[in-house]
Parts: structure tokens; sequence; C-alpha cells
């Protein structure tokens, strides 16, 4: 990897970065019980998928851990715990790596699917409401049936998004290798 293209990808995890905590921070609808946030409906869980996807699962999880890090820092909700660094980052790693195990090249729409299935389902469904549950209390069943719910809407649309994202991508890499003078 040369120096541009190095430069090129960290200022690319930089701005997903920048979008993930915008969008998991402040353009999020946050339902709180008590003191503890139970439930969250927004796309904070985007920029690190299509990170991971676009630059590999290392980049994903970079994007996640640091976004969640650095948006903590920003904007606290309530105590920090490691425990979400880790599912944040893992929201990144776990569709990249199924289509890196896949061996896919061109990324249909069930593939995409069912890659960040996986990931949410692993992260979103069950390691977050198991976390909320041991740290607060928050009981598990309530949570992983809100949490299946939001990701029944949210898995095809960020599917769907990222399908979409990525087509740009490719055209706007062949347009531009295309006129290069």
């Amino acid at each position: 990897m040369n120096k541009d293209s190095a430069a090129r990808k960290i200022t690319y995890m930089a701005m997903l970065i920048v979008l993930n905590i915008i969008l998991t921070r402040i353009a999020s609808i946050r339902i709180a019980i008590g003191n503890v946030e139970a439930i969250r409906i927004g796309f904070g869980g985007l920029p690190l998928i299509f990170g991971g996807i676009l630059m590999g699962p290392m980049a994903g999880g970079i994007i996640g851990a640091v976004g969640d890090i650095v948006g903590y820092g920003i904007n606290p909700m309530g105590p920090y715990m490691p425990h979400f660094t880790l599912t944040s980052a893992l929201t990144g790693i776990i569709p990249a790596l199924v289509l890196k195990i896949m061996k896919t090249k061109n990324y249909r729409f069930w593939e995409i699917l069912f890659a960040i299935a996986v990931g949410q389902t692993v992260t979103s469904i069950l390691l977050v409401p198991y976390f909320l549950n041991k740290l607060f209390g928050i009981p598990l069943i309530y949570k992983m049936t809100t949490a299946a719910i939001t990701q029944a809407v949210n898995i095809p649309l960020y599917t769907l998004l990222i399908k979409i994202l990525l087509k740009r991508i490719n055209l706007s890499v062949a347009i531009t290798r295309e006129y290069k003078p």
C-alpha cells in the first residue's frame, strides 16, 4: 500500500467515524427506562458495517471502536462501558468477515443481507441486551425482543443502502480511472 492509498483509507475511516458519532449520538431517537437507555432507533451501525465491507474487517473494527470512544468523549450517555466499545467494533468486523469467508467478489443483495444479519444478530440482538442485563438489570427478554424488532427493519435497510453505496463507489472509481490524465 503506497502513502497515497494509506492516506485515502485513513481519511475515509475518519469520515465514517464522524458519521457514526453523528448518527449514533445526535441523530438517533433514544428511549430510556429509569436512567438507562433501553431503546435506540437510528443508523449508527451503518458507517461501521459499510467501512468494514468496503475496507476490510480490521478497518470496520477500528471505525467502530474509535467511534464509540470518541463519541463517548463528545457526548457521554452514562458511564463508559468497554463492553459497548467491543460490540461497536464487532458491528464493523463481523459482516466484513462473513463476506470474506463467503469469498464473494461482487456483493449480491442476499450476501450482504446475510452478512449484516449475522453481525446484527450477534451484536445488537445478543450481546447488547446481555450487557445491559448484567450491567443495569434491564430484563433480557424485553431488550432482546425490542432489538429483534428494530433489527428486522434495520438489516434490510442497511443492506439496501450499502448495496446502493457500493454500486455508486464502483461507478465513480471506474469513471475516475477512465478519465485520469
